[in-house]
């Protein structure tokens, strides 16, 4: 035998072992390897079906905007409420302090006023029973304390004399019966008179009533 032939037959000799297992194979074996078992099968549907995420049907897109919109308005009404209220408390409070200033001022002196005013009331009876003469010195510097007075808000109330009996601004001091009939129930006289600052009533007219 030549070398060639030696060789050929090696060849032969290792590639039966090959042939023969796969011829003594049977038909089932060879299906069953060419086919995937059930298990994995199974095992790769679920990947698959991961895989294809699910798309949104326009429907479903279009309610979603819907909804994030009212959402949207609901928030933007909600703050406009808000800004209003906040707006009208400012508007309340502007007024309330502004209305409590004036307030403020018009009696920031009552006590002042109020201390004052028996002074004015000794300069009057000073006045009635002094000589005009002498008077005259004495009722300029009257004239000019009371002229002070009413540029820091005092005025006198009218005279109550001969007038009704009112309880908001008078203050009856004692009754007499009434020198005339047609005074019953009316002011006979004025002992002391009365006194705003500003519109606040600072001192009542002090005043005899007939009856």
């Amino acid at each position: 035998m030549s070398h060639k032939e030696e060789h050929n037959h090696k060849e032969e000799e290792t590639l039966n072992p090959q042939e023969e297992a796969q011829n003594q194979a049977s038909p089932e074996d060879k299906q069953a390897a060419e086919q995937k078992s059930p298990e994995e099968q199974d095992t790769a549907a679920p990947k698959n079906e991961q895989a294809e995420a699910p798309e949104s049907s326009p429907e479903e897109t279009t309610d979603q905007e819907d909804s994030e919109k009212e959402n949207l308005e609901k928030q933007v009404q909600e703050l406009k409420d808000k800004h209003l209220r906040t707006f009208a408390e400012f508007e309340n409070y502007k007024k309330r302090t502004a209305k409590e200033r004036v307030e403020m001022l018009d009696s920031a002196n009552q006590d002042l006023m109020t201390a004052l005013l028996p002074v004015v009331d000794d300069f009057e009876r000073a006045l009635e029973n002094m000589e005009e003469e002498a008077a005259e010195g004495v009722r300029l510097i009257y004239n000019k304390l009371v002229h002070t007075l009413k540029q820091k808000g005092l005025e006198p109330m009218e005279s109550a004399k001969e007038k009704e009996f009112d309880l908001d601004t008078m203050e009856a001091i004692t009754r007499i019966p009434a020198p005339e009939e047609e005074l019953k129930g009316k002011v006979v006289d004025e002992i002391e008179k009365g006194y705003y600052l500003g519109k606040k009533i600072i001192r009542y007219a002090k005043v005899v009533v007939g009856e």
